[in-house]
């Protein structure tokens, strides 16, 4: 659709590039057999785990809902960077594990989905105990789960439109789908999932414009 606006094509970080059929078809299956297999049986396991409970008479205020959200972010932000990290230097662990989520160097919005049954399990585990670890309201939990998966779609969709969430938080300390599509071109940068700090402190942050100076 995007290559029939011109509009919105002007905003696709990689013009030259599409997903094709069988790309699609692809990430479709990868995702359908995790659901079906992994995500089902984990959401089944933790119903019977945590069964569910009576809303809270008290919603949070906006304040600590927003501060919530932002912790939950942060948070998962710094376990992934590590796992991330860790599965792009140890050879075993990134063919073993990660390797299925570079298949493309163009993402795409449903691309965020095709991953390992390991990466599956070890991202939803962290997005499920976070909220729990911090003593989130319940409203805030599924606010998070919101944002998080929103953001997730956004860094993959490979588009950098006006609202990217990048462009609205300053100083350049969300990472958003440019420096995402940048560690799809070039692995060994951008390893943290939301936020820059963590890249920046490493050493492994590079912009945009790193990957068309390289070509």
């Amino acid at each position: 659709m995007g290559e029939k606006l011109a509009w919105v094509q002007q905003f696709k970080i990689q013009p030259s590039r599409r997903p094709t059929a069988s790309t699609l078809l692809h990430c479709a299956g990868v995702t359908l057999y995790n659901h079906i297999f992994l995500v089902l049986p984990a959401s089944v396991a933790q119903w019977a785990w945590r069964p569910p409970v009576d809303l809270p008479d008290l919603a949070p205020s906006m304040q600590e809902l927003i501060a919530g959200v932002i912790a939950n972010l942060l948070l998962f932000d710094f376990q992934y960077f590590i796992w991330h990290l860790l599965h792009h230097r140890i050879r075993w662990l990134y063919v073993t594990f990660h390797a299925i989520h570079h298949n493309y160097s163009s993402p795409f919005a449903l691309a965020t989905q095709c991953l390992g049954g390991w990466e599956l399990i070890t991202v939803g585990f962290w997005t499920t105990l976070n909220p729990v670890i911090l003593r989130c309201h319940l409203l805030t939990t599924w606010a998070f789960m919101v944002v998080h998966v929103y953001v997730s779609i956004e860094d993959h969709c490979g588009y950098d439109f006006p609202w990217s969430t990048s462009r609205l938080i300053p100083f350049g300390m969300y990472g958003g789908p440019s420096k995402h599509d940048v560690h799809h071109q070039k692995p060994n940068t951008n390893f943290a999932p939301h936020f820059s700090h963590w890249d920046r402190i490493f050493g492994t942050h590079a912009d945009f414009s790193f990957c068309t100076a390289m070509k």
